[in-house]
């Protein structure tokens, strides 16, 4: 007898197709098998194993990784005790995941989903980490870790399963880890493969309270100074492919003898038109830092527009996902400097 062959009558047959081969306690008495009759197959040399707690491989053998995350999936996410006779059978490709409540993966697991290359393959992973609740009342077990969160974010569902976003997963996966190259690789190639923009990491990372260990810290660094320049680069092939007039880049503008105005990244002199990348990001006390950072860049904006210079302010998301748009109100500014009065006389410096 293989581990295909079904031990008793009709409701073991419908199993034979079930994939991936794991299902909860729950699923199997929809399908017609009793507590006792799993705990039977699941013995020693029998034809199951048990993966999990109330969680059942429906082979001997190991668990494939896909079998991992459901089984993760399905012990996180399985419902109350009154509640788990009228759970439906596991969902096929096209089916809601309702087996996994609002359980996702995330951490590590989660970023080798998103098709990160620095993460380790999931096989090769001890743990998965599974972002459940924060009033879950389970504890991590086996290969399990349970990550409690007071506001879940809205999963994606990558080959089958719930998966934290990549924000999300890179904190859960740096509040894991302890060697700074690993988590500068990490948040590298997070902003490299345009799955992110800094900031957004910057802000997860806050949240997490984890901008306080020191290799974290210099990682976040140097995630910056990269999307940064990841951000100006974007900018000058706005310029460049869209047809727009070269501009100064990468200046200071000061009154004749007065005081600093401040920088921008782009600046067209006869159109009195700048161009400013937005690139805050929090650090601890996100919400407080965020505010100051917009402050700041509010007073320059209405101080230089006070002088008659158009500041047209562009975030590197924007830059990314909308450029021709963007070219258009680059274009549209400089365009409207005829009909406007002229501008302040400025001295431009280099930045």
């Amino acid at each position: 007898m293989n581990h295909d062959t079904p031990l008793s009558p009709l409701p073991l047959q419908h199993l034979a197709d079930v994939q991936p081969r794991v299902l909860s306690t729950a699923q199997l008495r929809a399908h017609g098998v009793s507590a006792t009759d799993a705990g039977t197959h699941c013995r020693p040399g029998g034809p199951w194993r048990q993966l999990l707690p109330g969680v059942c491989l429906l082979h001997p053998g190991p668990p494939t990784s896909e079998e991992r995350l459901h089984g993760a999936l399905l012990y996180a996410g399985r419902p109350p005790a009154q509640r788990a006779a009228a759970v439906p059978a596991q969902p096929t490709s096209g089916e809601p995941h309702a087996p996994y409540a609002d359980a996702m993966i995330t951490g590590l697991a989660a970023l080798a989903l998103h098709r990160f290359s620095s993460a380790p393959p999931l096989l090769s992973l001890d743990r998965i980490d599974i972002l459940v609740p924060r009033t879950r009342r389970l504890r991590s077990t086996g290969f399990v870790r349970l990550v409690r969160g007071s506001a879940l974010p809205a999963p994606q569902h990558l080959t089958g399963v719930p998966v934290a976003p990549v924000e999300r997963a890179l904190a859960d996966a740096v509040a894991q880890l302890t060697e700074a190259g690993s988590v500068r690789r990490l948040l590298s190639e997070a902003v490299r493969g345009g799955h992110c923009e800094p900031p957004a990491v910057v802000r997860e990372l806050a949240n997490a309270r984890l901008l306080t260990l020191p290799h974290v810290v210099d990682a976040v660094d140097s995630l910056l100074a990269e999307g940064r320049a990841i951000a100006e680069d974007r900018l000058y092939r706005l310029v460049a492919e869209h047809g727009l007039p070269d501009p100064l880049w990468n200046v200071d503008l000061r009154l004749p003898g007065g005081p600093h105005l401040g920088g921008v990244d782009a600046y067209w002199p006869q159109q009195s038109v700048a161009v400013e990348l937005d690139t805050r990001a929090p650090r601890q006390g996100a919400r407080r830092d965020d505010d100051a950072l917009w402050s700041e860049y509010a007073r320059k904006r209405e101080h230089l527009e006070r002088l008659g210079i158009t500041v047209v302010h562009i975030t590197p998301r924007k830059l990314r996902d909308s450029a021709e748009q963007q070219a258009a109100v680059v274009r549209t500014a400089l365009m409207a400097s005829t009909d406007r009065d002229p501008a302040a006389y400025v001295v431009v410096l280099p930045r």
